[in-house]
C-alpha cells in the first residue's frame, strides 16, 4: 500500500511540474518573446567582440537565466544589469547570481525593457527576433550615449551598420 501510495505521490508531482512547465512557456509567449539561451560558446564571443571591461556597465535585454551577465561580471569583470519580463527566469537569474556571490555586480530587474531605462549602459547585448529589433532599435537610439557597444545574437538592427561581424557565431557589433 505504502508503494502504491509513493507512486500516485511521484505521478501527480511529475503532472504538477508539467503543468507548470506548460504555464511557463505560455506566458512566455504571452509577455514576449519564447526563451531560447544563447549558446554559452556565443556569449564569450559576444563579450569578446564588444572588448567588455572591468569599467564597462553591460545591459542584457531579455536576460532570460543570466548567463551573459554572470559571465560578464564573472570573466571581464563589468558591473552587469539583466532586463527580464518574465517573473520566474528573473527569480532563477536572482538565485544564480546569489550562488556565485555576484550580488554586488549584478543585478535582475523584472522590468519590459522597452520601458526601461538603458542609459547607463555602456554594452548592451540582444538576442531578440526581427521584430523586437527593428522596435529596439529606435530605444536604443534615443536612449544610449554616443560610442555605447551593442551586440545582437542572429539578428540585425535594420537601419544600422556594423562595426563588427562574426559570421561564423552570427553575431553584429554596432556602435552608437
Amino acid at each position: 500500500m505504502a508503494n502504491i501510495l509513493l507512486f500516485y505521490g511521484f505521478v501527480l508531482t511529475l503532472e504538477i511540474l508539467v503543468i507548470l512547465l506548460v504555464v511557463w512557456i505560455a506566458w512566455s509567449a504571452a509577455v514576449g518573446a519564447p526563451w531560447v539561451p544563447t549558446p554559452r560558446k556565443n556569449v564569450r564571443r559576444m563579450l569578446e567582440l564588444a572588448e567588455v571591461r572591468s569599467d564597462d556597465v553591460v545591459f542584457d535585454l531579455g536576460s532570460g537565466d543570466g548567463r551573459i551577465i554572470i559571465m560578464a561580471a564573472e570573466e571581464f569583470g563589468a558591473k552587469c544589469v539583466g532586463l527580464e519580463v518574465d517573473p520566474f527566469r528573473a527569480l532563477w537569474s536572482w538565485v544564480k547570481i546569489r550562488r556565485r556571490h555576484l550580488q554586488h555586480s549584478v543585478r535582475v530587474i523584472r522590468e519590459n525593457f522597452f520601458r526601461a531605462d538603458v542609459g547607463s549602459a555602456t554594452v548592451v547585448t540582444i538576442y531578440q527576433g526581427h521584430e523586437v529589433n527593428k522596435k529596439i532599435r529606435d530605444k536604443l537610439s534615443r536612449d544610449l550615449r554616443p560610442g555605447t557597444r551593442v551586440v545582437s545574437y542572429r539578428f540585425l538592427l535594420q537601419g544600422w551598420t556594423p562595426v563588427k561581424t562574426d559570421e561564423e557565431s552570427s553575431l553584429f557589433l554596432y556602435e552608437v
